[in-house]
C-alpha cells in the first residue's frame, strides 16, 4: 500500500470517528422521585391492602393459637392442684402428676407453634411486599423513561440516588405521576394505605409480637 492511499484511510478514519462524536446526543438530564412515584401509584395501594388484609388474617390465626394455650394453662394449673390435693388417693394423685407433666409440654410445644408461625407469617408477608415492589418500581421506571424521552432527556436520574443538588426544573415525577395513575379505577380500593406503609402493614402478622405468648398459671413463659 503506498504513502498516498495510507493517507487517505487514515483521514478518513478520523473524520468518521469525529462525526461519530458530533452525531452524540446532547446530554440532558431529567429527574424523578421514586419513592414518591411508588407512594402515589394506584397499584401499590391496592397491592398494600391485599397485604394487610393477609396480615389481619395471620393476626387472627395467633390471636387463636394464644388462646387455646391459655386455656390449656387454665387445665394445667387445675391438674396441679388435684396432683396436690390430699384428699384424693394417691392413684389419683399420680394421674393428676403425670396429666400435669403432659400439659406441661404441650403448652410448651404450643408456645414454639406460636413462635414459629408469627416467624414465618412474618418472613411471607414481607417477602411477597419485596416481589410485588420490585414489579411496580420496574412498572414505574418505564414510564419515568417514557416521560424523559418525550421531553428530550437522553439520562433519567433518581432523586434518592445520592445526587447532591438539582435544579427543579429538570423534575419530571409529577407528568410521570399522572401517566402511571391514569388508568387508576374510579373506586379506590377500600382502606387503601400508602406503600410507605407497606412495611408496617406487611409486617401485621406480627403485630403482637410481644403478646403472642401462652399464659401458663405459676410459670413463666419459655424464653
Amino acid at each position: 500500500m503506498n504513502r498516498t492511499l495510507k493517507s487517505f484511510l487514515t483521514i478518513t478514519a478520523f473524520g468518521a470517528a469525529a462525526l461519530g462524536l458530533s452525531a452524540e446526543p446532547a446530554l440532558k438530564i431529567a429527574t424523578v422521585d421514586m419513592g414518591k412515584l411508588l407512594e402515589g401509584y394506584y397499584k401499590s395501594e391496592q397491592e398494600v391492602a391485599k397485604l394487610k388484609v393477609a396480615g389481619q388474617k395471620a393476626q387472627e390465626e395467633l390471636e387463636r393459637m394464644v388462646k387455646e394455650g391459655n386455656q390449656l394453662g387454665e387445665q394445667y394449673k387445675e391438674t396441679v392442684e388435684k396432683a396436690k390435693n390430699t384428699l384424693l388417693t394417691p392413684e389419683a394423685r399420680s394421674t393428676a402428676e403425670t396429666d400435669s407433666a403432659k400439659m406441661l409440654d404441650e403448652l410448651q410445644r404450643r408456645q414454639n407453634d406460636i413462635n414459629t408461625y408469627r416467624g414465618n407469617s412474618e418472613r411471607v408477608l414481607q417477602q411477597q411486599w419485596s416481589n410485588v415492589r420490585g414489579v411496580l418500581i420496574d412498572e414505574i421506571g418505564k414510564k419515568a423513561a417514557e416521560v424523559g424521552k418525550g421531553k428530550g432527556a437522553t439520562v433519567v436520574i433518581d432523586l434518592h440516588s445520592g445526587i447532591i443538588y438539582a435544579d427543579a426544573s429538570f423534575d419530571i415525577t409529577e407528568e410521570v405521576m399522572a401517566l402511571i395513575n391514569k388508568d387508576r379505577p374510579a373506586t379506590p380500593p377500600p382502606a387503601a394505605a400508602s406503600a410507605a406503609a407497606a412495611p408496617t402493614s406487611a409486617a401485621a402478622a406480627g403485630s403482637a409480637s410481644g403478646t403472642a405468648t401462652v399464659t401458663v398459671p405459676g410459670l413463666a413463659p419459655k424464653k
